[in-house]
């Protein structure tokens, strides 16, 4: 989970970049207090608040995963969830 605020969070994406390249998605799944809450109450975000930063975060980063396995036809326009 990813806080632009923190100047490690920043380091360690551009050194996964720098190092994966490629296999790095686009998406990232920011800090959200949702996403923190979901466990306690037994349920994945999606359950516990579907329309939370955090769970769009996770469905921008599945539609990704099936765009480049070539499994949807999503276009790029359509792929965010905001």
């Amino acid at each position: 989970m990813f806080d632009s605020r923190l100047n490690l969070s920043n380091q360690v994406i551009d050194e996964v970049k720098k190092h994966f390249q490629t296999m790095v998605f686009d998406s990232v799944i920011p800090r959200n207090v949702k996403l923190a809450e979901a466990p306690s109450y037994g349920k994945p975000v999606l359950l516990y608040d579907a329309s939370s930063t955090g769970a769009n975060s996770y469905l921008n980063l599945a539609r990704e995963l099936l765009q480049k396995n070539e499994m949807t036809q999503i276009k790029n326009s359509e792929k965010i969830i905001e």
